[in-house]
């Protein structure tokens, strides 16, 4: 006897799945009672929508970026009640992270559940992404996305929506709408207070509403959409309308923002009750033995949450790894060297290079393909060496630029992007911060993003407060993030190819106003040229003061040099994550005194870190005060009065040389 094509066995497997979520979540707040845990966030009403979803994809052949209220889907995907425990107890074998997320913060490397952090929204640029580079390996695979109602509000689920219907990119975006984000209700979050109208408008975009809470209207939605995709016919946003049986989290009491009335109204519409009672009424299941599949589950849940509280913690040895990857690049510094060439066309010459030798790099961003190459033309002629599959024009979203880039990473892809100008990365900074720097981190190693996101900065060029910003001194506060900031020619080629063969995300950042600089020229490296990261180059020998510095006021601490009669060391550090430290003290020891020039503002830019790693472990070498020489802690203005007043000039390092004079 079957319903809806369903055996008894398979129906109570269904059952039995449901009943695992819901009784893990009643198992975790107890333990969390008991002390035993610090959070929980519950997934409770959802369950028939998340496992639906879960039986119609193909778990470690599909990609799935699931949200915190998946644990059903994660279940029917995959992964067990023991793995689940581990995860909220915090252990040592964690899947997600190994103890290093909140719990609910899903990741599985083997089941193709990919890590997932806190804010919301991020996941669906990641998941668009991972389904570019399912599209250009030619796979019959989908990505499955997921959040809640109140998501829907961030820009990146449009900039996702709209990236994923312009290429008709296989994935399934899921809202799992229970009428609150938080305590906010749809009504004061969703204009019309349907998800499913707000996403109207979008060419190659299937929309299909559904009741979340019946498992069988889920399936036929999921496997609708699933093979819609499967054929090439693009994305499908479905909105399942569900109930929150419990409050948002542990820390939140709903009773303040729902009446009782509401609480219990939900209570009628629970996806597990709906379904026991529709298997009854068909008569194809007694209540007998949805009564033994109960107690089967909840003991199997006490058992493995006390074998789950008796495994080892994270050893507190390990809290530093997977920041940055172990592995090790051969560099080559080859000195062979062709004609002359400017910044900006090293770059270019790397990025072909880098594109012939691998062919899984992508070049992308705004402006940058065709003829157009670009702004500053550092793209020019690619897309027709390599076509549109291979360099192309993203749409205007910085955050869409990032967040598809970390998904294709994940899936073995190499990104070159570029942010136009380092002014306007700002709109990315959720994905860069919260999942770019932390990704190798949070997975404990599991998923890496290794892509390079090169980024025009610096003044100097009359453009103004939105054209001119230096941006070093946020970003060297980033674990998980190397830093790259060449003064010429030779060592922008050979970094940035090292950038794109590194197993670390990289900020390549190009000062605009060396770009067709000549004292910027330098003699080409060849192609096989590769510079090390986190070694620093002696511009210029001195024993008197040392000048530590970078981008732009290299070339201006060398000016500044020819101005005195004392002998000056300067240090192009080329690399601001890793700091070549080494080499600057052992500078210090030899001429004990220090100027630290940066064009950033003065005010918590990384000359006030170097400056104290000095005055920590080489105060004992310094004759004199250290001495910062920065730009002024103001916006850059666009008139030259102006802007010659703000950004640091060449007389600035001279007076700080005269100061030193005198010790």
């Amino acid at each position: 006897m079957k319903f809806k094509g369903y055996t008894k066995k398979q129906l109570l497997d269904i059952y039995r799945n449901m009943q695992l979520s819901r009784y893990l979540d009643e198992k975790q707040l107890i333990l969390l009672k008991q002390g035993k845990g610090f959070f929980h966030i519950g997934a409770s009403g959802h369950e028939a929508c998340t496992l639906a979803a879960s039986h119609c994809l193909k778990s470690g052949s599909d990609f799935a970026f699931p949200y915190y209220r998946d644990q059903a889907f994660c279940l029917g995907y995959g992964m067990t009640s023991r793995e689940i425990l581990l995860s909220f107890l915090a252990k040592a074998d964690d899947p997600n992270s190994g103890g290093r997320q909140m719990p609910q913060h899903f990741s599985h490397k083997a089941l193709n559940i990919v890590s997932q952090s806190s804010p919301t929204g991020t996941q669906y640029l990641q998941a668009v992404g991972a389904a570019f580079a399912i599209q250009k390996d030619k796979l019959n695979s989908v990505v499955y996305v997921s959040s809640g109602d109140g998501t829907t509000s961030q820009g990146d689920f449009h900039e996702a929506l709209n990236w994923a219907s312009r290429e008709k990119s296989p994935v399934i975006f899921h809202i799992e709408n229970n009428g609150y984000a938080i305590s906010v209700p749809l009504s004061e979050q969703t204009s019309g207070e349907s998800i499913y109208g707000i996403t109207s408008g979008y060419e190659n975009l299937d929309r299909i509403s559904i009741d979340g809470t019946n498992y069988f209207e889920s399936v036929i939605a999921f496997n609708k959409a699933i093979d819609r995709a499967r054929k090439g016919k693009g994305p499908t946003v479905i909105e399942s309308k569900v109930v929150r049986l419990l409050p948002h989290s542990s820390s939140d009491d709903h009773r303040k923002y729902r009446s009782e009335k509401e609480i219990e109204e939900d209570k009628l519409k629970d996806p597990i009750v709906c379904f026991k009672k529709t298997c009854e009424k068909e008569g194809i299941i007694k209540s007998i033995d949805f009564d033994k599949i109960n107690q089967e589950v909840k003991e199997q849940v006490d058992n493995d949450a006390t074998w789950a509280e008796s495994q080892d913690n994270p050893n507190p040895l390990n809290s530093m790894k997977n920041i940055y990857s172990e592995e090790k690049l051969s560099f080559n510094n080859s000195n062979e060297v062709g004609d002359k060439i400017v910044l900006v066309d090293a770059i270019n010459h790397a990025l072909e290079e880098e594109l012939l030798f691998n062919d899984k790099l992508l070049v992308y961003g705004q402006d940058i393909a065709g003829g157009k190459g670009g702004v500053f033309t550092a793209t020019r002629g690619l897309t027709d060496k390599f076509g549109v599959d291979r360099v192309f024009n993203s749409p205007l979203a910085e955050s869409s630029i990032i967040g598809t880039a970390i998904g294709l990473s994940t899936l073995g892809y190499k990104p070159v992007i570029e942010i136009q100008f380092g002014d306007y990365i700002w709109t990315s900074m959720m994905q860069i911060r919260n999942e770019v720097a932390t990704m190798r981190y949070r997975s404990n190693g599991d998923w890496t993003c290794p892509f390079v996101m090169r980024v025009p900065v610096g003044g100097y060029i009359h453009g103004s407060l939105c054209h001119s910003q230096s941006i070093d001194g946020y970003f060297t506060h980033l674990p998980g993030i190397r830093i790259a900031y060449p003064s010429n020619a030779a060592d922008a080629k050979g970094l940035l190819k090292s950038a794109c063969r590194m197993d670390d995300p990289v900020l390549f950042l190009e000062h605009k106003g060396l770009y067709r600089q000549g004292y910027a020229s330098s003699e080409e490296p060849n192609e096989d040229f590769l510079l090390e990261f986190g070694k620093a180059n002696i511009v210029q020998q001195g024993s008197d003061i040392t000048i530590v510095t970078w981008g732009a006021l290299v070339q201006k601490s060398i000016e500044a040099s020819k101005k005195s009669n004392l002998s000056i060391e300067i240090i192009d550090l080329r690399t601001l994550n890793p700091l070549d430290f080494d080499t600057v003290l052992d500078s210090i020891k030899k001429t004990n005194r220090l100027i630290v020039a940066h064009e950033d503002n003065l005010t918590n830019g990384f000359g006030a870190e170097i400056a104290s790693r000095i005055s920590d472990v080489g105060f004992e070498f310094l004759d004199a005060p250290i001495k910062r020489v920065a730009s002024k802690d103001s916006p850059v203005a666009y008139a030259q009065s102006l802007e010659d007043e703000i950004l640091v000039q060449v007389d600035w390092i001279v007076d700080s040389i005269k100061e030193l004079e005198k010790y």
